[in-house]
């Protein structure tokens, strides 16, 4: 697929450097080194002068408010510069928003000492950053998520210590070693003749649509995933499958796996256990909502969706 790495979170090539995660001190202790501070996986952000968007904020690793952070993860080097994120979520602001982790939460939280970037969510923001600070916002997001939920060993129940610059997790009774684990999801641009398939999950803005996704079983192709996903939530079955492009979703660690399938059957059956409603959209009606004319809304931007829609409707999937 052209331009298949120009999706969100995706194609900026940091170089991860994972040669160096075994020492931390020393890439910590580099005075270049700097770190993004992210609250409730929210990264703090700061408006560029130079170019009125948005860019994250990367303090110098010694910033006294760091003193008490929780985990910290080494993100990669970008030229000379050691770039770290640091979790935190300890600190209470003021207020704390109702719309903390909803699907859309506009709320800013500002951190008094750093002043004058505040802690934004990051599908609000996506759009605005740069390629490179967006996958390093993605990373961030992704990881200290993971060490958030996996705080004990699962084979022993032991609590566990970070290691490998927080690209591990070790634990010091059974001495297991665990690692951040990603989610294959299958999203799938179903079309038949001129038309695409499209579904909205309860809990979605009124009148939302986008492509169909689901989990890649245990044992399970790709292709077979798609065909599953489609049958169990619409009834309707697909044939070729062909893999277009992918994109990490750090919400909370899922990999989307694009894929274009073709639709053997029309007669949609939605399972009101996977989804709310399903239906064929004909490709001028699509052009219409992606344009904001029509009563369908399209999938959010900067979602691999919007992506593989826009590039269908554009005819530059191959």
């Amino acid at each position: 697929m052209r331009n298949a790495e120009t999706v969100t979170f995706g194609g900026s090539g940091l170089d991860r450097s994972a040669a160096q995660r075994r020492d931390e001190g020393s890439l910590r202790a580099d005075p270049a080194a700097r770190v993004t501070p992210l609250w409730r996986g929210k990264p703090l952000i700061q408006d560029d002068p130079d170019s009125g968007a948005l860019s994250l904020a990367h303090l110098p690793t010694d910033h006294a408010a760091l003193r008490d952070s929780g985990q910290w993860v080494f993100l990669g080097v970008e030229g000379d510069t050691p770039r770290f994120a640091a979790d935190i979520s300890a600190w209470e602001p003021a207020e704390m928003p109702d719309t903390l982790g909803a699907f859309h939460d506009p709320s800013r939280q500002a951190h008094p000492d750093f002043a004058p970037a505040e802690f934004a969510e990051l599908r609000a923001t996506m759009l605005q950053l740069t390629a490179r600070d967006a996958e390093l916002a993605a990373t961030a997001r992704g990881i200290l998520e993971w060490h958030r939920l996996h705080r004990f060993c699962a084979n022993c129940g032991h609590a566990t210590d970070s290691a490998q610059c927080g690209w591990q997790r070790t634990c010091p009774s059974c001495e297991r070693h665990h690692f951040p684990r990603t989610d294959p999801v299958v999203i799938m641009l179903v079309t038949r003749g001129n038309s695409v398939l499209l579904g909205r999950s309860p809990g979605w803005p009124d009148g939302m649509y986008s492509l169909l996704a689901g989990f890649v079983e245990p044992g399970e192709t790709i292709e077979a995933a798609v065909r599953r996903e489609t049958w169990e939530e619409t009834g309707i079955r697909v044939g070729q499958v062909d893999y277009l492009a992918s994109q990490p979703w750090p919400f909370p660690a899922s990999l989307m796996i694009g894929c274009r399938a073709e639709a053997v059957s029309s007669d949609i059956r939605v399972d009101p256990e996977e989804i709310e409603d399903a239906l064929w959209l004909s490709r001028e009606d699509a052009m219409q909502a992606m344009a904001g004319k029509h009563r369908i809304l399209p999938a959010r931007k900067g979602a691999i969706a919007h992506f593989l829609l826009t590039r269908w409707l554009a005819d530059t999937l191959d």
